[in-house]
Parts: C-alpha cells; structure tokens; sequence
C-alpha cells in the first residue's frame, strides 16, 4: 500500500511594489497591496454605497470653503511603515494631500479616515487595519460606520498619542468632528438607507 503525500500548498504570488502599482492602474477590480500580496477589495452593498453618499455629500459640502478636501474610497492611502496601500471608504485631508514619490494615486497624509462596515471586513478594519492606519501621523481622527444600525463609532487621537473612543447611536444622534466643529445629523448619514429592525 502507497502512503497517502500530503497536498502541497503554493504560497500566494507575491508582487514587487512596481508591478503591483502598474497592475493596478489598469484592474477592472481595486485591489489593496499587503507587503507583497495583492489582495482583491470585497464588493459592497446598497446600503454601504448610499452610506458613503449621503457622507460625501455632508461633509463634502460643510467643508467646501475651508482647508478640507474630502475623497471617496478611489484614493490609496500608502503606509510606509507597513509597506501596504490601502483604500478607506472616505478620506479627509487637511490641506493639499501629499503625494507618494509624486504618485497621483497614492497619498500619505489624510488626517480622517472612515470605514463603513461589513460582515466580511468588519473585523479586519477594527483590528489590523486600524493599527496600520494609525501608523499615519497626520491620522487624527478614524470613523467606523454601520451599514445595519445607525451607529457610528469615532477614535480620536489626543496628544499624548492615545485614541479615545466616542459612539453616536440612533438616528437623533449628532457625530461631531474637530473639523471646522462640524456636526452630523446621523438621519441624515442613513437617510434611503434600509436598517435592521
């Protein structure tokens, strides 16, 4: 009798940082770069879609005469310290963002990032995606938002570095940011959006 060979399993194709950015430019599908490893981005729902929005369109429009520039989850954000591009839901950047070796698709500097949550990546964005963010010294501020409740939890850095939380749940609740003190209406966040019972 033949002794059954254990299967072999082939590590993931890993990619230079050059090949992964000109794959990219060209990819029907956006993809995140992990070291290495190009990692396809999940598709989203109706209600994730109309989250980031109504959110673009809130903030977009509070901010449109000061320092702030507001981006939807096109723009990759490049984390030095974790050699990793990633795409956030929603970018805010004070000021001009800085570009990466004059990449047009990759900053450095946003000062706010936010996630609307999934089942698929909720875990990831609490844990490791958070940690890698933080990395960023210009990050002040990290919004995770519920595509089932309304709920939104919002991490901010004081000065000592340390990140305090703050949770705004219900539709009568009021987000506020340290960006131009401006306020969110949480009705208006999930406004066509179809939550959980």
């Amino acid at each position: 009798m033949t002794p059954l060979t254990p299967p072999t399993l082939t590590p993931p194709k890993t990619y230079s940082l050059d090949e992964y950015r000109q794959l990219e430019e060209t990819a029907e599908e956006r993809h995140e770069y992990h070291n290495g490893e190009m990692i396809a981005m999940t598709g989203g729902t109706l209600s994730h879609a109309r989250i980031i929005q109504n959110l673009i369109l809130i903030i977009g429009l509070a901010l449109q005469t000061s320092e702030y520039e507001v981006y939807g989850g096109e723009l990759r954000i490049w984390i030095p310290e974790h050699h990793r591009g990633l795409y956030p839901d929603l970018s805010i950047f004070q000021g001009e963002p800085v570009l990466n070796a004059n990449r047009q698709d990759e900053v450095l500097n946003p000062c706010l990032l936010l996630e609307v949550l999934s089942a698929s990546t909720e875990a990831y964005d609490r844990g490791d995606k958070f940690r890698f963010y933080r990395s960023l010294p210009s990050l002040q501020d990290y919004l995770l938002v519920s595509q089932t409740e309304p709920v939104i939890e919002h991490y901010h850095r004081d000065d000592a570095d340390r990140w305090a939380l703050a949770t705004y749940t219900g539709l009568d609740a009021i987000l506020s940011l340290p960006l131009e003190s401006l306020e969110v209406p949480l009705v208006q966040v999930y406004q066509g959006v179809k939550l959980s019972p």
